[in-house]
């Protein structure tokens, strides 16, 4: 049943961004900025939380997961630090996905030689 949410979560955000690309002029970049943002403003006003454990994966791995999970690194970082810890908390939350993404995204280039348009 988990998989199933998930899978239903997830679909649903997707149809939402699709519209979005359909019958907007938004560029996908400015899409994935909001969405990331919707995912911070929810995380503080304490709603993507009960959302993320309810929904699970279909809410955590999509854009809006990434967008909490920036805002829960700051606020942690802000309550430890100071206001330091809202340069720094960020990015010590999201290093992991960050790196991976990183790391893979290079090593698929060297597998398929990608190709200049």
């Amino acid at each position: 049943m988990n998989y199933l949410l998930a899978f239903l979560v997830g679909g649903a955000i997707c149809v939402v961004v699709q519209i979005l690309m359909d019958n907007t002029k938004l560029l996908p970049g400015r899409i994935m900025v909001i969405l990331v943002c919707t995912g911070a403003v929810l995380g503080a006003l304490g709603v993507y939380e009960p959302f993320a454990e309810w929904a699970g994966a279909g809410a955590t791995v999509p854009l809006l997961g990434f967008g909490n999970l920036l805002f829960e690194g700051v606020k942690e970082a802000i309550d430890k630090e100071g206001m330091i810890g809202l340069f720094k908390g960020g990015f010590t939350s999201s290093a992991v996905g960050i790196s991976s993404a990183l790391i893979f995204g290079y090593l698929a280039s060297l597998i398929f030689k990608p190709k200049m348009k």
